[in-house]
């Protein structure tokens, strides 16, 4: 299980796991629960590149970054880091 710490969201930290590159038990804690349950249960078991290419560079509202952003980067330091 891997945690990431959010930047600049409701939410504060993202947990998942990685198995051959499929992402599973994607959870949040904080930020907009209805729509943080539906993308957790929308990306359960897809490729991990699929979701970064994806998600990332998506904004909330005049933020720069949103929690499917943040997801995205989560995913991004676990694969650079392999």
């Amino acid at each position: 299980m891997f945690e990431y710490k959010t930047h600049g969201t409701c939410s504060k930290k993202i947990h998942f796991d990685v198995k051959d590159n499929k992402v599973y038990n994607v959870s949040f804690e904080g930020g907009c629960a209805g729509n943080l349950k539906g993308i957790s249960k929308l990306v359960d078991g897809m490729d991990a590149e699929e979701i970064i290419r994806q998600l990332k560079g998506i904004p909330c509202g005049f933020r720069k970054t949103s929690c499917p952003d943040q997801l995205a980067r989560a995913l991004e330091s676990v694969l650079q880091a392999r």
